[in-house]
């Protein structure tokens, strides 16, 4: 049996404050025995326009991220951070940054994902239309990684309305799915929560879903509702107060393998064309 935490944020545009949140959340996850903590997208700095001012301190933020991690001897899922370059290192160009998700252990920097869906969409609130790929550039490689306690497979957000990611990633062995998130008001409250029990139905993966909640500036507002399903797409806990929070939920990887055994979807899958 392991214990799992997801963290809620209301993340703002200065980074040490924020760091100091991060650290707050870490200490009272390890008082509960949690081996991996996830954090929402863009948990050190949420502020408009200030991507690229983001991505340049990427390799520090990270550091200081590993020594956090390694101080508590937890895994950590450490939400999105702006990125400048490429996994192969090469620049992003056009001036665009990546959306980057870090796994890191107590030994630093496991693996990094870069979100691959962005979010391209109009939505009837205070902003209205969001255009990501205007500032960020989609990854393109699904990733998953291999922890103590079962394989984590990562997603970013607007990833989450996508199934083939989050397929591809249990026929790559995920037994658990991390999506740090930034839901706005709007979609959040219609869709939020459906998305989590929706991917782990879908793939029998227990779905971890951070998120950012309230007020960004005045014009952003974030859906919150951090929450965690079991592998059949049960909320195991949900947060519902404002502001930073965490829960904490358990993950048996034993108990999976049975529920999975028993109901073998993933053997039973046919690919069909029309």
């Amino acid at each position: 049996m392991t214990l799992l935490s997801v963290v809620q944020m209301n993340s703002q545009n200065d980074i040490e404050t924020n760091f100091i949140d991060v650290e707050r959340m870490m200490q009272q996850s390890k008082a509960n025995g949690a081996s991996l903590i996830v954090f929402p997208e863009n948990f050190l700095c949420f502020a408009a326009g200030k991507q690229r001012d983001t991505a340049e301190q990427f390799e520090s933020l990270q550091q200081r991220l590993e020594a956090l991690a390694h101080r508590y001897n937890m895994w950590m899922i450490a939400g999105t951070i702006p990125c400048p370059f490429r996994p192969n290192g090469m620049p992003v160009p056009d001036g665009r940054v990546r959306t980057t998700s870090l796994c890191i252990s107590p030994e630093g920097t496991e693996a990094r994902y870069d979100k691959i869906h962005l979010f391209d969409v109009q939505v009837s609130d205070g902003v209205g239309g969001y255009q990501e790929s205007k500032n960020f550039e989609p990854g393109d490689n699904p990733i998953v990684v291999q922890t103590p306690f079962g394989q984590l497979g990562l997603m970013i957000c607007y990833d989450l309305r996508f199934p083939e990611l989050a397929l591809t990633l249990r026929q790559r062995g995920a037994n658990i799915l991390t999506a740090p998130a930034a839901f706005t008001y709007t979609t959040g409250q219609k869709h939020w929560e459906l998305l989590l029990q929706a991917r782990a139905i879908d793939t029998q993966c227990h779905v971890l879903g951070a998120a950012q909640q309230g007020w960004h500036g005045e014009k952003r507002q974030t859906w919150g509702h951090a929450a965690a399903t079991n592998s059949e797409g049960h909320v195991l806990a949900r947060i519902e107060a404002e502001g930073l929070q965490h829960l904490t939920v358990d993950f048996d990887l034993v108990q999976q393998q049975h529920m999975r055994a028993a109901m073998p979807l993933m053997q039973h899958r046919r690919l069909l064309q029309y």
